[in-house]
């Protein structure tokens, strides 16, 4: 392996876990509509944690696809 693919490598890894930090965040955004937690009723925050819940669903959907897609 070269220095050049190495450095690739590393790069892609970083770009990726970056990428899945800011894709989370957002629909965190997306789910307290942009609220912050202190300005939340308590029925904003049940929506909230279900919407996350949903979420989560939903990737856990993309990756079994994925997987019965190979």
């Amino acid at each position: 392996m070269g220095v050049d693919q190495i450095v690739n490598m590393v790069m892609r890894i970083f770009a990726r876990r970056m990428i899945n930090i800011g894709v989370k965040k957002g629909i965190d955004v997306a789910a307290r509509r942009g609220k912050p937690e202190a300005a939340m009723t308590p029925e904003d925050r049940e929506q909230a944690r279900a919407a996350q819940v949903a979420a989560k669903r939903a990737r856990q959907a993309v990756r079994i696809g994925r997987r019965l897609g190979k």
